[in-house]
């Protein structure tokens, strides 16, 4: 007879409980160092000998991947009862991409495109180090626990700095200096209908926006659940989120916050999610009474939207698109060989079908669709509340980045990918987690 396995419970310790004393460095250590580089070092700023591939995040990732395999984690600790369906699919996609690079190096190729070729897959394994690290080092749900607080943290530090450049016509970044950095290029603000879009640290306001959309769901659930920390300090963040969206200008950060804010209302319980409700209802209304004009120019922005040059642009390159794609369906002319110069597509779906075809953007979007799966399987196997919680806010986070993709070309923009991957890191460790908790619990 079969029975069927019980929910899981995975247990949180207690505030201190089961820590050591001193300092601990571990992989969450390691990956909260990864959070300074990429969110506090300007996106702009890299060392000059390395060029493209010499941001200090990117530098750091890579490290991350060969510190992945020392450390032996892949081997050490297996999973229990089930293969690891994210590490599956990431290493499906990092197959299919050095497969488009060998197939872009065997034929005749422009030599301006040999260098990017080759930063695109950099870029694409310091990411992966990242994940991997994340996903098979961070060794319990405590250790987990700290390392999404330090995320909720960086959030809301990024989110002061936005609100600040808004508020006062300020970079701030510009006058940032690192010893061994170099500027790739001027630090400028942008404006949309008379008014500043901030740019944090990132390199352009839609990376910028695309980031606040996915930092919002693990701060909300921050806000909600760690409830051992102070109640102005622990919302804080998530309140600086909320805060700096409107102030953005950006049709990705609405879309990509919607969609985060659709995957918690279905995901949370019900109080949680009228808290939800009722928190954009007042954000809504302070708002629409203290800056009407805000308001207006954000709907302004999907009300006339057939009148903007960008997404005229972005209609448009679907025929350009089609042509290149047509040339080499399958595998692409190889990531990272089509350069801004021959045509910006503000679509990542559609470069990624131009250089790794349809075999490697159906891979690409499988690592979407595999953490989601993880993510479903915590819900539905684990009856801790902060577990399920935290589950529902990644699942928001991922989907929230996958969906931001259509509306740049995201590849190009270290921030934004290098979180992405991180919270698929994340996904990976909660259900590892999840999973160690059933085995421990199960009868026999």
């Amino acid at each position: 007879m079969t029975h069927a396995r019980p929910p899981v419970s995975v247990r949180h310790a207690a505030p201190g409980a089961g820590v050591r004393r001193g300092v601990q460095f571990d992989a969450v250590t390691w990956l909260s160092i990864y959070l300074v580089l990429l969110f506090a070092v300007p996106s702009r700023l890299v060392f000059q000998p390395l060029g493209s591939a010499g941001a200090p995040s990117m530098v750091f990732g890579l490290a991350g991947l060969v510190l992945w395999v020392l450390m032996g984690v892949a081997a050490t600790r297996t999973s229990p009862g089930r293969p690891r369906s994210i590490r599956i699919a990431l290493g499906a996609f990092v197959f299919s991409a050095g497969v488009t690079y060998v197939i872009a190096m065997s034929r005749p190729i422009v030599s301006g495109e040999i260098s990017p070729a080759d930063v695109a897959l950099l870029a694409l394994l310091a990411w992966s180090g990242t994940l991997l690290l994340a996903h098979d080092g961070v060794t319990s749900p405590e250790r987990l626990d700290v390392l999404v607080w330090r995320l909720a943290l960086a959030g809301g530090a990024l989110a002061v700095l936005g609100i600040a450049q808004f508020a006062l016509g300020e970079l701030f970044v510009d006058q940032i200096t690192v010893p061994g950095l170099t500027p790739t290029g001027p630090f400028e603000f942008t404006e949309r209908n008379g008014r500043y879009r901030p740019p944090g640290t990132a390199t352009h306001p839609i990376e910028y926006g695309v980031l606040v959309a996915m930092l919002l769901p693990p701060a909300l659930h921050v806000a909600f659940q760690h409830t051992e920390r102070p109640r102005l300090l622990r919302w804080a963040p998530a309140v600086a989120l909320l805060v700096l969206i409107p102030l953005t200008g950006s049709r990705s950060t609405y879309v990509g916050v919607a969609i985060a804010v659709a995957v918690l209302v279905i995901g949370w319980p019900g109080p949680r999610r009228r808290a939800l409700l009722a928190i954009g209802a007042v954000g809504t209304v302070a708002m629409l009474v203290a800056a009407p004009g805000l308001a207006a120019s954000m709907l302004g922005l999907f009300t006339d939207a057939d009148q903007d040059p960008s997404v005229a642009s972005r209609t448009s390159s679907f025929d350009a698109a089609g042509e290149f794609i047509a040339r080499d369906p399958l595998f692409g002319r190889g990531l990272g060989t089509f350069l801004p110069t021959y045509r910006i597509f503000d679509n990542q779906y559609l470069l990624l079908l131009v250089t790794v075809g349809v075999v490697g953007t159906a891979l690409f979007v499988g690592l979407w669709l595999a953490t989601l799966r993880v993510l479903l399987h915590v819900q539905s196997t684990s009856e801790d509340d902060r577990t399920r919680s935290l589950a529902t806010a990644l699942a928001a986070s991922v989907s929230s980045g996958f969906v931001s993709l259509l509306f740049f070309d995201a590849f190009a923009f270290p921030m934004t990918m290098g979180t992405l991957f991180l919270l698929i890191g994340l996904s990976g460790a909660l259900r590892d987690h999840t999973l160690r908790a059933a085995s421990r619990e199960s009868p026999g």
